[in-house]
């Protein structure tokens, strides 16, 4: 049966049922939006409260915005248990009911719903048969029952494994019509757990983090709504290209930004190996030194007048509270403390002269001017380009602040070869942004969310896991990776590491082998790799065969591959070496095409993609150009070509002028 195509023995009036079904959903949809559209936030009473209820009316109009080429529901429950719930269950991206609450659609992210993913004739889950439905565009063309009480194997799903394969262009499709028993584990994981997901390439583990998102703010809104969600990944190319699948789940409100969008777009060059350095979490040690270096031993007191009489506060005592205070508190909260502290001491001594002083007495004392004075001499105020710009430039000042945790050797590889002339002037690298991010957090407190959800987690140094760290502290993580894909010069080799730098070490790390999207033919190729790379892990499995979908031609032209590729349907990647984009592009002149760019939004069905932003993206038909040159462009080539083979989703065609790696040919 073509897919999504109507069998002969499908019954036309029970389909017909199941389409009028959807047509009385989306009617009911469309009321329920036109109804939110009606509300009016006048009368919340003041001004801002009815900013805050507009804002909230508007964020409900847009998560019940129809997309009439997206399925309104995917699947049918028809229970057997005996209880307040209903018979019959549709499940769906989000719930819907008609005028009188009726339910119509359930979210699949509702308790009733699990049975959807999990029931099976071993275990059905009070449901007597399982219906899945098939859809062209956003027209129910088929439907497919798996009877779950009686026992025995109900064997694929051909709708399924159609919807799985079925070619795309343009961002990311949610799976939450497909999403299998393991991945629903890891999506319906409790609120305060992180996971850490292992995810071989094809496995769906960008996705199944997206998902997990969307099912804790479904199961914790309020909570959520107050503290956060947000989304990290690689760069922005990447973010656009998941940036639809939150918002066909209803969720338009979930920030999605970048490791350098979070901490700051810093981009002065630097040698890998000055970067990896200051990625290391030995760095935190050495930056608190830093900034308490900065505390001055006082060597005076403290006099306030008021009037004829004079109020002193002794060095000594001054010394005692500033060594009561030190590392005891952050460092801002611990400025502002020795002011207060302070003034408490002279109001002491007015109260010993029976006068009665208040708190706005002691305010007003410690914004005197001999206070300030004072604190400002002892205790300085800071931002944190002003101690990293004295620890790159100062070696003395670093050799003080480093101690045992960094050898002479690396000391001198963290100084500046040439200092700028002051902090202000000073042009901070990607790795510099972790270093401001901690001392910041030494000096204020960051700002804690409810969720965090990290892809390609395997690439970040310590020193960026601990700043996402500060992120989640006060809530939960799902991270996602693959240890195989590491390609910086700093990418971990444990998920345990990075649970611990990120303050998460009772995070739980489980992994995703059986591959839905890459074909096994184009995975067992691409695994080749793998015992140079990370040797303990496991070949991934595929779910697809994929007979006839790799294709290896030494000196083939790039135009004749695309032109065949062109002719099938979906969506097309080439893929090349950094250096070759140009010349790629002027081979394909002719052929409508785009070539990717880091910051890049714009949608085409062919694309040029540079190697080093391949990752986490996936075409139909992805054209991979000269391997050797792709592995010769950094140190960790071999994992990045990895990542490379990795993004077909239907047919992979490998062109070489050079000698292919020695792993592929063995």
């Amino acid at each position: 049966m073509p897919a999504h195509q109507l069998a002969p023995d499908i019954p036309a009036d029970v389909l017909a049922a199941e389409q009028a079904h959807l047509a009385e959903s989306r009617a009911a949809l469309q009321a329920m939006r036109l109804h939110a559209q009606s509300l009016s936030a006048d009368a919340a009473g003041d001004w801002v409260s009815q900013q805050i209820l507009q804002s909230l009316l508007d964020k409900r109009v847009a998560a019940l915005a129809d997309h009439p080429d997206t399925p309104l529901f995917f699947g049918r429950l028809d229970r057997s248990a005996d209880d307040d719930l209903p018979g019959t269950i549709y499940v769906g991206r989000r719930h819907v009911h008609d005028g009188t609450s009726r339910p119509l659609v359930i979210d699949w992210r509702a308790p009733v719903s699990r049975a959807f993913y999990q029931a099976s004739p071993a275990d059905p889950m009070n449901v007597a048969r399982r219906r899945r439905f098939g859809y062209h565009g956003g027209l129910l063309t088929a439907f497919e029952d798996e009877p779950l009480g009686e026992g025995g194997d109900i064997g694929p799903s051909k709708i399924l494994t159609e919807e799985i394969e079925r070619p795309r262009t343009g961002p990311m499709r949610d799976i939450v019509a497909t999403i299998q028993p393991d991945q629903d584990e890891i999506v319906r994981a409790t609120l305060t757990q992180t996971v850490c997901v292992q995810g071989a390439p094809g496995t769906g583990k960008t996705a199944v983090g997206l998902h997990r998102a969307a099912y804790l703010l479904f199961t914790h809104r309020e909570r959520l709504a107050r503290s956060g969600v947000m989304i990290v990944g690689p760069n922005r190319a990447f973010l656009s290209y998941i940036s639809s699948v939150l918002p066909a789940l209803g969720e338009v409100k979930v920030d999605q930004t970048t490791v350098a969008g979070l901490l700051g777009e810093h981009a002065t060059p630097e040698e890998a190996m000055v970067s990896a350095l200051k990625g290391d979490a030995r760095m935190a040690a050495v930056l608190e030194r830093a900034l308490w270096l900065h505390i001055v031993k006082p060597e005076e007191g403290v006099v306030y007048s008021k009037g004829a009489y004079r109020f002193r506060v002794a060095d000594y005592e001054v010394r005692e509270i500033v060594a009561s205070l030190r590392g005891t508190t952050r460092y801002g909260p611990g400025r502002a403390a020795l002011a207060q502290r302070l003034a408490h001491m002279v109001l002491v001594r007015m109260e010993q002269r029976g006068e009665s002083p208040d708190d706005r007495v002691q305010d007003a004392v410690a914004r005197s001017k001999p206070v300030k004075q004072l604190v400002d001499a002892v205790w300085p105020k800071l931002v944190p380009q002003q101690v990293l710009f004295k620890l790159l430039s100062d070696p003395g000042f670093l050799a003080q602040a480093a101690k045992s945790d960094l050898s002479p050797e690396e000391q001198q590889e963290l100084l500046w070869r040439k200092p700028y002339r002051g902090w202000k002037s000073a042009k901070w690298s990607a790795a510099d942004a972790a270093l401001l991010d901690e001392l910041g957090d030494l000096i204020e407190r960051t700002p804690s969310l409810g969720h965090l959800v990290v892809d390609e987690a395997q690439d970040l140094s310590e020193m960026q896991l601990r700043a996402l760290g500060r992120r989640c502290r006060n809530g939960s993580a799902t991270v996602l990776g693959d240890l195989a894909q590491g390609t910086t010069p700093w990418s971990t080799s444990s998920w345990e590491t990075v649970l611990k730098h990120l303050g998460q070490d009772e995070g739980e790390v489980t992994e995703l082998t059986l591959g839905f999207r890459v074909p096994r033919e184009v995975l067992d190729y691409a695994a080749r790799l793998l015992p140079s790379i990370a040797p303990a892990l496991a070949p991934p499995r595929s779910l697809r065969p994929g007979a006839g979908s790799l294709s290896v031609r030494p000196g083939g032209a790039v135009a004749d591959a695309v032109r065949e590729a062109l002719a099938r349907e979906g969506s097309i990647g080439v893929i090349v070496p950094d250096s070759l984009v140009e010349e790629v592009s002027r081979q394909l002149d002719g052929l409508a095409h785009a070539v990717l760019d880091p910051d890049a939004t714009e949608e085409h069905r062919l694309l040029i993609v540079p190697a080093t932003l391949a990752k986490g993206l996936e075409y139909d038909h992805v054209i991979v150009v000269e391997p050797a040159d792709i592995v010769a462009a950094e140190p960790r080539g071999l994992a990045r070509l990895y990542v490379v083979l990795t993004r077909a989703v239907t047919s992979l065609t490998v062109l070489h002028g050079k000698a292919l790696p020695a792993q592929l040919t063995a």
